[in-house]
């Protein structure tokens, strides 16, 4: 009988030991992708309905593993209603509990996790993935539906947030004019 527990404790010292050295990003991200690969639900993660409103109960906690969309779009602080489309698309589709993820997302995904991340809505809701998708974020998948492509999922996860920092960096050097370029040289 002791044989089952004096397993699972090396299996905790083994893990322990692969995620010790690493940072606390890597350590969330080789966990998330490990519960994904064995379909693991995190004790005590709350299920998210969409369109129901959340109470204290059914909240991300702080020790939950599961992140909640809000926090989601706090951390990744989208600029327009494109760049919050990819964020939701990315939750729904890497992030959200197992039971809720899908690969497309369509005008009811966007107004649901637009009002429960408290972003704002669109003037014109029906036409944000569209907006999105000629922004460069989303494939079409037919009736209505999109998938975030290669660039959407690269802005969520590699681009964002934007900050301060960056945008030292993402400004090109301005251009001199051929006149002032011309007077210089003489």
């Amino acid at each position: 009988m002791t044989e089952p527990i004096d397993q699972e404790v090396e299996a905790i010292k083994a893990v322990l030991a692969a995620l010790t050295p690493l940072s606390g990003k890597a350590r969330s991200s080789v966990l998330d992708y490990v519960t994904r690969r064995l379909d693991l639900v995190p004790p005590g993660a709350p299920s998210l309905v969409p369109g129901v409103a959340l109470s204290s109960s059914t909240s991300t906690s702080p020790t939950s593993a599961t992140v909640h969309i809000k926090n989601f779009k706090d951390d990744k602080r989208p600029r327009s209603a494109n760049e919050m489309a990819a964020v939701v698309a990315y939750y729904l589709a890497n992030i959200a509990p197992m039971e809720q993820r899908k690969q497309t997302i369509n005008q009811k995904d966007i107004e649901t996790y637009f009002k429960i991340a408290s972003f704002p809505l669109p003037q014109q809701v029906r036409v944000t993935l569209l907006n999105a998708k000629n922004a460069g974020y989303f494939d079409s998948a037919g009736d209505g539906e999109y998938k975030l492509n290669a660039v959407g999922h690269n802005l969520v996860a590699h681009s964002m947030p934007r900050g301060a920092s960056d945008a030292s960096t993402s400004q090109r050097p301005k251009r001199q004019s051929a006149q002032r370029r011309s007077s210089r040289q003489k």
